[in-house]
């Protein structure tokens, strides 16, 4: 595979991943002047009945218009194109050089107040963009979240496009996510805006611990009173406030939690107007 050109102008330098259903690649646009680089998410669906290629392939063009509609936002990777060739589909995005939080967030290091803050202020910024256009990312981890070489700034990769589009999965709903950072209502196929806000809580409990990412499903096993709420403050020296606001972004009942990514912010900026 690699050294081949898609559609005649993007040739794949390296295989990032590779799975039952899809793979994604690092790949050279040689059409562009420095042959830019970018990234190319590629869904090969193991079915052959046309009624269901068409319904992949619908599928397929209304994740690409919405992948498109939301790379308008800086911070977001642009959807360069997205194409079909025998039957299999693929999308090609810019590629955003940088670490993924997950170098930043390392068990036994807990951050700083003031870093847990702006990790969360920046994540927010773009989560009231993405909703704000009804769309719920499903998968906000460390992993997907790049601190840009060029600007050290944040950008939310992987809003599951080529992962969703699964034949076996056709619900809208399909339960994308990771568990550590996945709230109950997502688990059961009926996520909510609030559900990435959920996920982020978790990030920032993640930071300000210095837990490993394989302790935070354990926190969820505490029982607090008739509802398993998630039981960290004793990890941490973490200020009541922060932690307040903390603990309000990972209601177990998404209804008690924070309903826009524009409350958090306010909250925090609230907090930011005393020393921390």
């Amino acid at each position: 595979m690699i050294g081949n050109i898609l559609d005649g102008r993007y040739q794949i330098i390296k295989i990032i991943e590779s799975g039952e259903i899809g793979h994604a690649y690092l790949a050279l646009d040689i059409r562009r002047p420095g042959e830019a680089q970018c990234f190319i998410k590629h869904l090969q669906p193991s079915i052959y009945d046309q009624r269901l290629i068409n319904i992949v392939r619908d599928r397929f063009q209304k994740e690409a218009q919405m992948l498109e509609k939301l790379s308008q936002h800086d911070r977001i990777p642009k959807l360069l194109a997205y194409f079909e060739e025998d039957r299999e589909f693929f999308l090609v995005q810019s590629f955003i050089a940088g670490q993924s939080l997950e170098r930043e967030i390392l068990p036994g290091k807990p951050l700083s107040e003031k870093q847990v803050i702006s990790i969360l202020n920046e994540v927010l910024e773009i989560l009231v963009f993405v909703h704000e256009n009804s769309v719920i990312h499903r998968d906000i981890k460390p992993a997907n979240l790049i601190r840009r070489k060029s600007d050290n700034q944040l950008v939310l990769i992987d809003f599951g496009a080529v992962k969703e589009i699964n034949v076996g999965q056709q619900n809208p709903t399909a339960r994308i996510g990771t568990m550590e950072y996945m709230p109950i209502e997502q688990f059961e196929y009926n996520p909510q805006f609030s559900s990435d806000i959920y996920a982020l809580g978790m990030i920032g409990i993640q930071a300000i611990t210095g837990l490993p990412s394989s302790e935070l499903s354990k926190l969820k096993d505490n029982e607090n009173g008739e509802k398993k709420e998630i039981f960290w403050r004793y990890q941490t020296n973490c200020s009541t406030p922060l932690a307040d606001i903390l603990d309000k972004m990972v209601r177990y009942d998404f209804h008690e939690r924070y309903q826009s990514a524009a409350e958090v912010i306010a909250d925090l900026k609230k907090l930011m107007s005393f020393p921390v």
